[in-house]
């Protein structure tokens, strides 16, 4: 976290604007100082992302890669708190609202916006710059891929669900506390419950955003003593807190004793995957995709709606997301058969 002295003039507006967060005997005037020179990443920019990223910014932290491959629904703003109704209108991808919300409260803010799905060919160069990286995802795939990815490039990150009325966080430092595969050696396997099935609480989200962000202040100002060691959990509905003890790595750990990175080298990863909602990812297809000539084609299919961003193709039954850089989202049906047959048809093989 070594960088050269913040200029004078920008050190006093600091000093203003984040007063009552340098009174707190935490943080004062040099974490203060730490915190503008700081990069974190989030992967994901849902519910928990977006609060995450609003309290990132809002502490000043200088600079936030945000890395998301959905767009804002309607139904999203019940619980993600950085997004509008004109957000959900537009469509807009979550981490270009997340930019521009953000440079709308606090310009200084440096924002690394990336309209993409995390995976093991571009997870190097996303998150190479940050110092610490916080988990905002909806599923264990990209989890252990984060774990993979941390343990092997040394570099702390923070494990962070909420589902219902419940939300757990775990903080990871490669070599002193326990990895995420050291807890769960496995990924979990048959039905497991989304927001999408069981619902959420933005109460939920909230708290879990919130213990993340302090863990991350903590370690960002230099206090990795006060960093919590265990696997905590909330059921806010039922009023029940658990831990589970993660301060030491598990022996023969796969991914942290072992240094087996399955996740990371791509073993066994599909292409198409399940999105909830109703929809299926197709994120075989790494090619540039011209938006505005793609619109033409489309539109005497169904309503074609696009941006610099992404275009919606809405037939009778589905509807198609297609992003620039190939990847699509399916929505209305759950068949990766059916949905790479809609994609071939419509977008190309």
């Amino acid at each position: 976290m070594e960088s050269p002295c913040i200029p004078t003039d920008r050190a006093a507006r600091l000093a203003d604007r984040y007063s009552r967060q340098i009174l707190f005997p935490g943080i004062g005037v040099e974490g203060q100082q730490l915190l503008a020179r700081a990069h974190v990443a989030i992967a994901g920019c849902g519910a928990t992302g977006a609060a995450a990223a609003a309290l990132l910014a809002r502490a000043g932290v200088g600079h936030l890669t945000i890395i998301d491959r959905d767009y804002v629904e309607e139904s999203n703003l019940q619980r993600q708190v950085l997004f509008d109704e004109a957000d959900a209108r537009d469509a807009l991808p979550k981490a270009e609202a997340t930019r521009r919300k953000i440079a709308a409260f606090n310009s200084e803010i440096q924002i690394d916006a990336h309209v993409s799905d995390l995976v093991p060919a571009n997870i190097h160069e996303l998150l190479a710059p940050a110092s610490i990286i916080l988990d905002a995802t909806d599923n264990f795939e990209t989890r252990y891929l984060l774990n993979d990815y941390a343990v092997e490039q040394n570099k702390p990150w923070i494990y962070t669900a909420a589902i219902g009325a419940y939300a757990a966080t775990m903080n990871i430092l490669p070599g002193e506390t326990a990895c995420l595969a050291c807890i769960f050696p496995e990924p979990p396997t048959g039905s497991v419950d989304t927001c999408d099935t069981a619902g959420i609480l933005n109460t939920a989200v909230n708290l879990a955003a919130s213990i993340a962000v302090t863990e991350t202040l903590k370690f960002l100002t230099g206090q990795t003593d006060k960093i919590r060691r265990t696997l905590l959990s909330h059921d806010l509905w039922l009023n029940e807190r658990t831990e589970i003890a993660a301060g030491t790595p598990r022996p023969d750990c796969t991914v942290c004793d072992r240094h087996i990175y399955r996740h990371l080298s791509g073993e066994n990863r599909p292409q198409i995957t399940l999105c909830g909602r109703n929809s299926v990812q197709i994120h075989e297809h790494n090619r540039a995709v011209d938006l505005n000539e793609m619109r033409l084609r489309l539109e005497p299919h169904g309503r074609v709606r696009s941006n610099d961003l992404l275009l919606r193709l809405e037939l009778p039954a589905h509807t198609i997301t297609l992003f620039p850089d190939g990847r699509a989202l399916i929505q209305g049906t759950t068949d990766p058969a059916l949905a790479r047959s809609l994609y071939a048809r419509y977008i190309g093989s």
